[in-house]
């Protein structure tokens, strides 16, 4: 493997497991803030293998290449939550700081134990854990349908979940069950839900900790495809709650880095209350606004806190913030996309794009755009506008 080249001035190298587009977009701030990335990819062409120099192949699941990648580095951190346990004892036995530390990230990785760490610390959906369709049938009749079937490792983007309506789609669910073998899965009530919001939070070894302002998640088909900062009509003591919640899930998991907690708004006796549903432990796409809409980005604030620097400012730049995820188009000529990213920069001077060099494939996560400024119903249009013609699904 070869050597990371070192900043002159003697500051840390950062390694990143991981070479996605979160690690990606830790790259600009790593300049700013006069840090190296070290970046173990799983190819030469993986996103953040295109613009960190210092971006050795390597399989995040062999203990020996991740070993030898991480004895290069001052901290290491990560790209995804699917590190396997084994990996991580290795190298919590050779002493390589890791952030965050597998005792928290368990919690990112296996939603049972979430679940049951959770349980005494925030308001969750009622949930059993079930090893067959009887299990499963059984905790339907307990508590009512529809059911939310997850398996509790490896889902995201809405794979990995499914929805039970009534007690005749139980039977339709065992393959799932054959799938997972002996290990149970998760089925949780179907929440009744207002809307999704998600609350952000870095947290650095010290116990510093920081938190940016409530946001609205859209999601389509399982998909998250807006982002709207702050959360529009969000009533005062719900974004103090839902933040709260978000410190003390860092605080009682000794959480370092940053940390998303994905909620549902939901109505309790008339007044607006939450239930968390899913945890990250990295940046988020929940987080991508703060690139262009906060005086501190998600991913600045992951290198400080990784590092236990002071965090930085939280606040945003202006009153509103639109974030749209764009989705790689079905017909093969939607895979050129500098010639419509050309077209949107001299239509919209005032927007954003990051696209992440992922090649394109129909439905898959390949950039974002942002707009900021004060008329949230333009910034959603400009938004919707630039994500639907890079898909494809807008042409004029």
């Amino acid at each position: 493997m070869e050597q990371v080249v070192r900043h002159p001035g003697g500051f840390p190298v950062v390694g990143i497991i991981g070479g996605g587009q979160l690690a990606r977009m830790c790259q600009p701030p790593a300049v700013g803030l006069s840090l190296t990335l070290a970046v173990l990819s799983e190819g030469p062409q993986a996103a953040a293998a295109l613009v960190v120099p210092n971006a050795p192949v390597g399989a995040h699941d062999d203990v020996e290449t991740v070993r030898e990648f991480a004895r290069q580095c001052d901290v290491v951190t990560f790209d995804h939550e699917h590190v396997p346990p084994e990996v991580l004892a290795a190298l919590e036995e050779d002493g390589v700081p890791l952030h965050p530390r597998p005792s928290a990230l368990r919690y990112a990785q296996d939603k049972l134990a979430m679940r049951e760490r959770l349980g005494d610390l925030v308001d969750c959906p009622r949930w059993r854990a079930v090893g067959s369709v009887d299990d499963l049938a059984a905790f339907g009749e307990e508590i009512g349908f529809p059911l939310v079937l997850k398996t509790p490792r490896g889902g995201y983007d809405g794979k990995g979940v499914r929805m039970v309506s009534s007690a005749d789609d139980v039977a339709d669910c065992a393959d799932w069950f054959e799938r997972a073998g002996s290990d149970p899965l998760l089925a949780e009530e179907a929440v009744d839900f207002t809307r999704e919001i998600a609350v952000l939070i870095a947290r650095s070894p010290s116990g510093q900790a920081a938190a940016w302002p409530v946001v609205e998640t859209v999601q389509t088909d399982g998909i998250c495809t807006e982002v709207i900062a702050p959360a529009p009509d969000l009533d005062d003591d719900l974004a103090t709650a839902a933040t709260a919640a978000g410190l003390r899930i860092a605080g009682e998991l000794d959480v370092t880095g940053v940390m998303a907690v994905e909620l549902f708004e939901v109505v309790r006796d008339g007044r607006p209350g939450y239930v968390v549903n899913e945890l990250a432990m990295r940046p988020h796409n929940s987080g991508h606004w703060s690139i262009d809409g906060s005086i501190t980005s998600q991913f600045e604030q992951h290198l400080r806190a990784v590092l236990d620097l002071p965090l930085g400012d939280t606040r945003a730049r202006s009153r509103w913030t639109v974030m749209g995820n764009v989705l790689g188009g079905a017909e093969p000529e939607h895979a050129e996309l500098y010639g419509t990213y050309k077209h949107l920069l001299a239509r919209d001077p005032g927007l954003k794009m990051h696209l992440y060099g992922k090649e394109v494939r129909p439905g898959r996560k390949i950039g974002h755009v942002t707009v900021c400024g004060d008329d949230l119903a333009d910034l959603r249009e400009r938004a919707a506008h630039a994500a639907g013609y890079l898909e494809g699904t807008i042409t004029g």
